[in-house]
């Protein structure tokens, strides 16, 4: 059963001429000029270790996103992956301003932090919510879970902090169970030698036995990488020698969107908004 205009049978036909002229205007968009060789896409993927072909695909959700913040009669908020490819593009002032939002939308989505607090939370994390309602009945298919992820992953998994690459190692925390069995050996190990130790040596495996209780306790709050998606980052990092370095990669933070000026998520604005937490 379609909804108000199902992708597959109906979603041309069903459009409005504003909403038809809209999407196809928004789903043509180009990010670059003519001979730019540090592409938008490019210096995405670079900026945020993702694969081209996951990155293509952020992209393609991007423009999804900015259509329904088009037609959003309450707000909408974007995932963190969308979120990052909005933030990149806000950098492009002229084609973001002049050319998205002027020229080919006829409207300006704005993009403001959040507040903080719990009701500013409550309030995007429905607007979250409603963004996949909406994208299912715009686009007759739910939005990709390696990019739209689901809501406790949207809110909660974003402990993020740029990072120079050439003065620090990226080591992936071990999984909750690895750390298990690992604190299990530990343990076993200290039993054997507090069988064979007296006085200060005792204390000195206790000093040991509570760092390995601690760190088998530790959050694993960053395992995965739920930025991005791509299982191979060498396609997206190869960007980075085309001189995303040199050119003043960076990375942003959190993001929000409206017509009027709503923070992070975006309220009823007339023109629709969105925005993330």
């Amino acid at each position: 059963m379609c909804g108000r205009f199902c992708f597959v049978c109906t979603f041309k036909t069903k459009m409005t001429t504003f909403e038809n002229q809209l999407w196809k205007g928004i789903e043509e968009f180009t990010f670059d000029d003519p001979g730019t060789q540090l592409t938008f896409a490019a210096r995405l993927a670079c900026e945020n270790g993702w694969n081209a072909n996951y990155t293509q695909r952020v992209i393609a959700e991007y423009k999804r996103f900015i259509y329904l913040c088009c037609i959003s009669p309450t707000g909408v908020t974007p995932s963190d992956p969308v979120d990052q490819a909005w933030h990149l593009h806000l950098t492009y002032t002229k084609s973001y301003w002049n050319n998205l939002c002027r020229g080919t939308m006829g409207q300006e989505i704005h993009h403001n932090p959040t507040k903080g607090g719990s009701e500013e939370r409550q309030k995007f994390s429905t607007y979250y919510k409603g963004l996949h309602e909406l994208y299912l009945e715009n686009f007759g298919t739910p939005p990709p879970p390696d990019i739209w992820h689901d809501s406790i992953t949207r809110f909660s998994d974003i402990d993020f902090q740029r990072v120079n690459l050439q003065r620090y190692w990226l080591i992936k925390k071990p999984s909750a169970k690895i750390r298990s069995v690992a604190f299990e050996l530990i343990m076993i190990a200290v039993a054997m030698l507090c069988i064979q130790s007296s006085g200060k040596d005792f204390i000195i495996v206790f000093i040991v036995m509570m760092i390995a209780s601690a760190l088998s306790k530790f959050n694993d709050k960053g395992n995965g990488n739920k930025r991005g998606g791509g299982t191979n980052g060498s396609e997206g990092m190869s960007s980075c020698t085309s001189g995303c370095s040199d050119s003043g990669c960076s990375s942003h933070g959190d993001s929000g969107c409206s017509s009027s000026g709503c923070s992070s998520g975006c309220s009823g604005c007339g023109g629709g908004c969105g925005g993330g937490d």
